[in-house]
């Protein structure tokens, strides 16, 4: 199997030939083609490397040794500790709270929550189990895989998913000023907004599992936290991209100003150099100078930038050849996210600034399964289900802005 570094240099071969083909004068039928399949060659690459990566890291993480000391004997009974949950979990995925040992099941009741419904009441029995750290981390792990604004969005967690104020401000239109002697020194008010934040609840609806998987695979609790975490990841993504915010997140691009307008023929062709340029100075100086500053958008407008080129017909494109970093545009590291909005007339499918100073994604601690014994039993199969609550806002909207294709 070849190595990450490997992949990275089969990537760059194929980068300079589609660069060669672009920087042509004139480029043939038989270019284009050979241009395509080249392209598609470089989208294979990218998400092998990707997957490589993250293999990497998995591997290394399951290689590290465990070397804490020999705990003394003592005559105290020892307290329910996050292994032995996590050990009644998975007997419990597998086999239903009924068939576990007496302890197993007083471990698993101390940790099920009542679903709460709008009023903040509980609905009698109705509920779930929340997850054990290590399961919650490798939803959480495949949530971010499948949703790029987990990742580049400001992140905050709280213990319950009461209503949250959340204050938003810009003040880069107030400035100082000079002060004379023995003179008072006015005011100028910081305007401070306020953002609603509140608590939705995210399902991952069902995923149903045989029993021939439930006994024949080992890792069943892992496979399963990568099915739930992908379903609610994808969901989250969605809303916090393009949320409405009615009954919903109210998502980045949804709220996020229109920096630049395309000329006529952007809704097919995407942005022009001049758009890109225009919309890095859009952006408040304030915000222009920080580290934190990214592209996002829409693959179809990924394929379009790869194709353009400078005065000189150098491609602006520039991909990664280092592990673990994204590849650039103008100087500034690019984000996929397939959740904003394809090519099209009026489409916001490109996004420039600082998201995680732009944009708030509020989480509640727990989450929570279901497990569905009796209802699929004829089938001879379990029902599974998660729930996990968030919502997301707009907390300065000065810190990025959006390129929208003309009207035709």
């Amino acid at each position: 199997m070849p190595t990450t570094q490997q992949l990275r240099e089969q990537r760059a071969n194929i980068w300079e030939q589609m660069k060669a083909l672009i920087e042509k004068p004139e480029r043939s039928a038989e270019d284009n083609q050979t241009y395509d399949r080249l392209e598609t060659e470089y989208d294979k690459l990218d998400g092998d490397i990707e997957r490589q990566e993250k293999h990497e890291k998995r591997e290394k993480e399951n290689n590290a040794v465990d070397r804490r000391g020999v705990v003394p004997p003592s005559d105290k009974p020892a307290e329910p500790t996050e292994e032995a949950y996590a050990s009644a979990f998975r007997n419990f995925l597998r086999e239903g709270v009924n068939d576990l040992e007496p302890e197993e099941r007083a471990l698993m009741r101390s940790r099920f929550e009542q679903f709460k419904n709008a009023a903040g009441a509980g609905t009698g029995a109705a509920g779930g189990y929340l997850v054990p750290p290590e399961f919650r981390d490798r939803m959480i792990e495949t949530m971010k895989w499948y949703g790029p604004m987990l990742q580049e969005a400001e992140t905050i967690t709280t213990d319950t998913g009461a209503n949250l104020p959340w204050p938003t401000n810009d003040d880069t239109a107030n400035v100082g000023a000079i002060l004379a002697e023995n003179t008072q020194v006015t005011e100028q008010d910081v305007t401070i907004g306020t953002a609603s934040i509140d608590a939705y609840m995210y399902t991952s609806k069902l995923v149903r599992a045989s029993y021939q998987l439930l006994q024949d695979r080992p890792d069943f609790d892992d496979w399963l936290a990568r099915k739930l975490g992908e379903r609610i990841g994808r969901i989250w993504n969605q809303h916090f991209t393009t949320g409405t915010g009615t009954a919903q997140p109210d998502g980045i691009v949804t709220s996020a100003t229109v920096g630049v307008t395309g000329a006529a023929g952007t809704a097919a062709s995407g942005p022009a150099y001049a758009n890109l340029v225009d919309l890095v100075e859009s952006l408040d100086p304030a915000y222009g100078a920080g580290n934190g500053l990214r592209w996002m958008m829409h693959q179809s407008v990924r394929k379009s930038l790869r194709k353009l080129t400078d005065s000189q017909n150098r491609p602006l494109w520039e991909p990664s050849l280092q592990a673990g970093e994204p590849d650039s545009l103008l100087g500034y590291p690019t984000r996929l996210n397939n959740d904003m909005p394809t090519l099209g007339a009026n489409s916001k499918s490109l996004l420039f600034g600082n998201i995680r100073e732009a944009y708030l994604i509020r989480t509640v601690r727990g989450i929570n399964t279901l497990r569905l014994t009796e209802r699929y039993a004829d089938f001879l199969q379990v029902g599974f289900l998660a729930f996990a609550r968030a919502d997301g806002a707009l907390q300065n909207g000065n810190a990025v802005r959006v390129w929208q294709a003309a009207a035709t």
